[in-house]
């Protein structure tokens, strides 16, 4: 059974991450279907656009701690998501933490509804938001980031678009969505692609100064012992044993 669901109407192709059993967490098998799926709608000329959803309460769950992906594979993915000579728009209704950050901060449109939430919960686990830093760093406001990046607070769509995590909070996202699809189906194919290398100049840089180093410190992390104790109490619902 495949974790990802595709669709198409007028042009736009939609992504739908239908991973429920664990919350569409990032696991190895759904990362490599989401890029293998992203990669063919990028060759695609009947495809204008691609909107990147999710089913359930649920856009990520950050990474599956059980299947986790290999870091470089999951900064693959998200390089494929900035280099698409396709617009991606998330459409979020539901939870997002950690890695799906990553995602997010990777999309050029994005827009969230009333039941959204977000979290970076990585240094509660004794890790850090390092791979997903390749996006996220250069199109979110700095203050806000080191707020989030040491608390692990939990924050609603209003302030995700306030410090530009992503592009708009609204009632109703799918209402709120319908000039920005609009927009994009009047847009040439050719003006997109230009158009989106310009807006994404400073997320590739991003990503080929900084990829390598931080696929290690990712991989450091996770094979860390405080890693293990965060992860480990995570999965038992107790506080690991630094909890003050």
């Amino acid at each position: 059974m495949k974790l990802v669901r595709t669709g198409r109407e007028r042009g736009i192709a939609t992504v739908r991450m239908d991973s429920q059993t664990n919350r569409n967490a990032l696991s190895a098998r759904l990362v490599a279907e989401l890029r293998e799926t992203l990669a063919r709608y990028g060759e695609d000329d009947n495809v204008r656009a691609v909107v990147l959803t999710h089913t359930g309460n649920t856009f990520c769950a950050g990474a599956d701690l059980g299947a986790p992906p290999d870091p470089e594979a999951f900064v693959a993915l998200m390089r494929e998501i900035v280099t698409l000579p396709k617009p991606v728009v998330a459409r979020v209704d539901g939870h997002v933490r950690a890695g799906g950050l990553g995602l997010l901060a990777a999309c050029d449109i994005s827009a969230a509804g009333p039941a959204s939430t977000f979290a970076l919960t990585e240094s509660r686990l004794g890790l850090a938001p390092a791979v997903i830093s390749l996006p996220l760093l250069p199109r979110t406001d700095p203050r806000a980031a080191a707020r989030y990046y040491l608390t692990g607070e939990r924050f609603d769509a209003t302030e995700a678009a306030r410090i530009s995590l992503i592009t708009l909070a609204a009632d109703d996202v799918d209402k709120a969505l319908v000039p920005v699809l609009d927009g994009l189906r009047r847009a040439s194919p050719q003006g997109l692609a230009a158009s989106k290398e310009l807006v994404t100049a400073t997320v590739r840089e991003s990503f080929d100064q900084y990829a390598e180093d931080l696929i290690a410190r990712s991989a450091a992390l996770f094979a860390s012992a405080e890693a293990r104790e965060g992860m480990t109490a995570f999965l038992e619902r107790r506080d690991p044993a630094w909890v003050l």
